[in-house]
């Protein structure tokens, strides 16, 4: 027991320190490099608004529009990118997996931990702005809310080991994976809910598990929202399969992540 923890104090120093280098990669080269992080979602929340304020359109169940498109934009945001940053740590850090300490899951692990901290404090930024905006701050329940959020970097980070080890085994699997992952933008309730679908259609809407974690967070968020049809449990089942691919394939690109 002494050495496993001794080890898993070594795991998290590292995991810590990689996180810090990441964020000075990412965000500390260029000054608007920590702008940028609000500034793109911003950007697809700003369209979709106008989209909507054009249609003449207002969001589902009496939500405000703006916190509606946050919900469900952040939310997706915090599951694909984390995917995306988690498939790349591997190739993107190569230089640093000679280091003794320093393994593969440490550096998707660290990835993520950024990814998930970043989402979310760019959640609280552009909705708290929003709230200061109006004059009314109205959470449901910011636990569950916090659950949405962690089931979507969990899902992201186990989708995301799968990639990274297949990007091991042949890196044509990046170029491929844009065009693949493109319809999950459309289908994962970012200007949509999942009670406004005919049941035929949202029965197999839900196997995607993206719309589950947008589902939730908007259920945590507005009191008058309920989302019926998004299951916890489904989003934690299918990660830990997805989590458990990952790792065995990890363990067998290994050597040859070493290697080279």
């Amino acid at each position: 027991m002494r050495e496993l923890a001794r080890g898993a104090a070594v795991m998290g120093r590292v995991i810590y320190a990689l996180a810090l280098r990441e964020t000075r990669t990412r965000y500390g080269q260029h000054r608007a490099g920590y702008l940028w992080a609000l500034a793109e979602p911003l950007f697809f929340i700003g369209t979709f608004f106008l989209m909507f304020w054009f249609a003449n359109r207002t969001a589902p169940g009496g939500m405000e529009v703006i916190p509606f498109l946050a919900t469900g934009v952040l939310g997706y945001d915090i599951a694909v990118k984390t995917m995306d940053r988690v498939s790349l740590s591997v190739e993107g850090n190569r230089p640093l997996l000679f280091y003794p300490h320093v393994q593969p899951l440490d550096v998707a692990f660290a990835r993520a931990l950024l990814e998930f901290a970043t989402g979310v404090v760019v959640f609280a930024i552009i909705l708290g702005a929003y709230s200061l905006w109006v004059g009314e701050l109205v959470i449901d329940n910011f636990l569950v809310v916090l659950q949405g959020m962690t089931l979507a970097a969990v899902l992201g980070l186990s989708a995301g080991l799968v990639l990274c080890a297949v990007t091991v085994m042949n890196n044509a699997v990046q170029r491929i994976k844009g065009p693949l992952l493109r319809p999950l933008f459309w289908v994962s309730g970012l200007f949509f809910t999942a009670n406004m679908v005919p049941s035929s259609a949202r029965e197999y809407l839900m196997w995607n598990p993206v719309l589950h974690c947008t589902e939730i967070i908007r259920d945590g968020w507005f009191p008058q929202y309920h989302a019926h049809s998004a299951s916890p449990t489904y989003v934690l089942i299918f990660s830990v399969v997805l989590m458990f691919i990952g790792l065995t394939l990890e363990r067998r690109v290994r050597p040859r992540v070493q290697l080279t």
